[in-house]
């Protein structure tokens, strides 16, 4: 049996997970509480970024996390502002830290 949990769940662990590693992320945009679907926008603080949404892969069954954009800070968040002008259920999160550390890949997230 595959239960997912919910967004507001996931979350919440998602977050307490960087803080525990002294990671500050930030809720920028807070969507539905049981299926919204979460954007992660990472801050490299020096004037770029990335975002990731999950997506299904076919091929191995598996949720995983890919680039829905990069570049410029400025890009990025002109990309997830139009993500969220057709999903009003959407999650922002964004995560800021130099070293490009964002913890998605964390199996204990998964």
């Amino acid at each position: 049996m595959n239960t997912r949990l919910t967004t507001d769940v996931w979350v919440s662990a998602y977050l307490t997970r960087l803080r525990l590693v002294e990671i500050p992320v930030f809720v920028t945009r807070k969507g539905d509480a049981t299926a919204g679907s979460v954007l992660v926008k990472l801050n490299t603080l020096d004037g770029n970024a990335k975002a990731f949404q999950r997506q299904f892969d076919l091929m191995s069954g598996e949720r995983e996390w890919v680039v829905l954009a990069e570049g410029s800070e400025e890009d990025v968040d002109a990309s997830l502002t139009k993500q969220a002008s057709f999903d009003p259920d959407l999650w922002v999160l964004e995560v800021e830290d130099k070293q490009g550390r964002h913890l998605l890949d964390d199996p204990s997230l998964a």
